[in-house]
């Protein structure tokens, strides 16, 4: 494993470069390398400027480098957003799209009776792993670049999770997060062993073994006084010691526990990062282990303009909503289309908050009040909600309003996990 990791140290670029380099010599000579990043719902990872290097140094050698984001259901990436993540020296020809319907070949099943284990008994489907195809095209080399941050469906996101679900099928990825759902959120957030990385871990040990993969993890947390992102941790391994490392720290940096339970919690969302309900629950994922009972969460988005990134999956939250989950489960048995898209139907369970506090979304102009109405949230305006929350104005933790009311502000859901102390399992 090569390694540098602390509480209280920033890598910078030039360390970072060397660390970078270190992974590719050990690899020894590559002809044919496959990079694996997050897309740019990912920006913070440094997952864009690692791959830029990795590109520039390989190509210089006469390799062929060929970049396949692991977008899982999210949209592919515009122009404007791989320059965004990736810069401007990498030729737009060496992205590929990675088509999650259509794209993938199966490798192997796993089969009900670990997946009954697994859940308790709560489920007991097969599930099918596929990946992408290109994985199997002769590469020497497969670079998986990530971050390691508390994950709502697999407890710390990253590592074998980057490649059958960010490069996986549906299978795959409808039927584990449907397990994760079924699991319980709130036991699964911000673990390192859950029921879903032991899925993931055994599909890619089991079927994929034979694929040349070596993992990049990243660590990273952004001081709140200045607003900057530090890499505190740099991993990297062919096995799972670099992840298991990487979420001894992540937990460390990434999850902030709260003595109190806030009674209204603010999240904005960057326009950058978050257009869809299907990203931007990462505002009620991340916050309800800290929210009260019979609070208030109030999402600042900006840009939101769909629930679902995938049009299937975006008609079918206009369809069912968020409603909890006896009405999904009820629907998922009554609704064949629901029933062959679990993914959607966890999504709907992990972005309801069961009744337990209530959800303000404050959508823009891309999206209309009544829309946000129809799926189950509350709605008001951006711009009038912005006028008595500013983002510009506030800090992140508890900020104390002019006329004496008292809220918890979250920047960037996306950086960590929130919670009350007495809520969260050690």
């Amino acid at each position: 494993m090569i390694s540098r990791f602390g509480e209280n140290i920033s890598i910078q670029p030039d360390e970072l470069q060397g660390l970078v380099f270190q992974c590719l010599e050990k690899a020894g000579a590559l002809k044919n390398v496959l990079i694996l990043p997050p897309d740019h719902t990912r920006l913070n990872s440094m997952a864009g400027p690692i791959t830029e290097r990795v590109y520039k140094k390989l190509a210089a050698e006469g390799a062929r480098v060929d970049i396949l984001p692991t977008l899982g259901t999210h949209n592919p990436m515009t122009e404007a957003q791989l320059r965004m993540m990736f810069g401007d020296a990498i030729p737009l020809d060496a992205f590929k799209v990675h088509d999650w319907r259509n794209e993938v070949v199966e490798k192997g099943v796993i089969e009900g009776e670990m997946l009954s284990e697994l859940s308790g008994g709560k489920v007991d489907y097969t599930v099918g792993v596929e990946v992408n195809k290109m994985l199997f095209d002769g590469y020497d080399l497969i670079l998986s670049v990530g971050q390691v941050v508390p994950h709502e469906v697999v407890g710390m996101a990253n590592y074998t999770k980057n490649v059958v679900v960010g490069a996986g099928g549906s299978d795959m990825i409808n039927k584990s997060h449907f397990l994760g759902a079924v699991c319980n959120m709130e036991t699964i957030l911000g673990q390192t062993d859950t029921p879903v990385r032991k899925l993931f871990n055994y599909a890619t040990e089991t079927f994929l073994a034979d694929l040349p993969i070596t993992y990049i993890l990243t660590v990273m947390e952004q001081d709140y006084d200045s607003g900057e992102m530090h890499m505190r941790g740099f991993f990297s391994s062919d096995d799972e010691q670099g992840y298991t490392e990487a979420c001894k720290l992540a937990r460390k940096v990434n999850i902030n526990l709260l003595d109190r339970e806030p009674k209204k919690v603010v999240v904005y969302l960057d326009p950058h990062e978050f257009q869809s309900t299907w990203l931007g629950n990462k505002s009620v994922y991340r916050t309800r282990m800290a929210i009260a009972d019979g609070g208030d969460l109030i999402v600042l988005a900006p840009a939101l303009k769909e629930f679902g990134e995938d049009p299937i999956i975006d008609k079918l939250i206009r369809k069912f909503g968020y409603c909890g989950t006896p009405a999904t489960l009820k629907a998922v048995e009554e609704d064949e289309e629901l029933r062959n898209n679990l993914g959607a139907a966890a999504h709907l369970i992990h972005g309801s908050s069961e009744g337990r506090f209530n959800i303000t979304y404050c959508p823009g102009s891309s999206m209309t009040l009544d829309e946000v109405r129809s799926v189950g949230f509350n709605a008001v305006s951006y711009d009038e909600m912005a006028a008595r929350y500013n983002p510009e104005m506030l800090k992140d933790g508890f900020n104390t309003l002019p006329d004496g009311e008292e809220i918890f502000y979250i920047s960037n859901p996306a950086l960590g996990l929130w919670a009350y102390r007495d809520k969260f399992k050690d």
